[in-house]
């Protein structure tokens, strides 16, 4: 049951972590153009190249 006492604040203290970091991909744009990299995939760049 003493184990209680460690497992607790480290379980908050990782979920808040994990929260803080979301919220920081959320400001700095990360899920702005979420389609922009599906169809970046199928455009031939590398044919005009040639």
């Amino acid at each position: 049951m003493s184990v209680l006492i460690y497992l607790l604040p480290l379980a908050l203290g990782l979920g808040l972590t994990a929260l803080g970091a979301f919220m920081w991909t959320l400001r700095s744009g990360q899920y702005d153009d979420l389609d922009g990299a599906a169809v970046r995939v199928l455009s031939d760049d590398d044919l005009k190249r040639r």
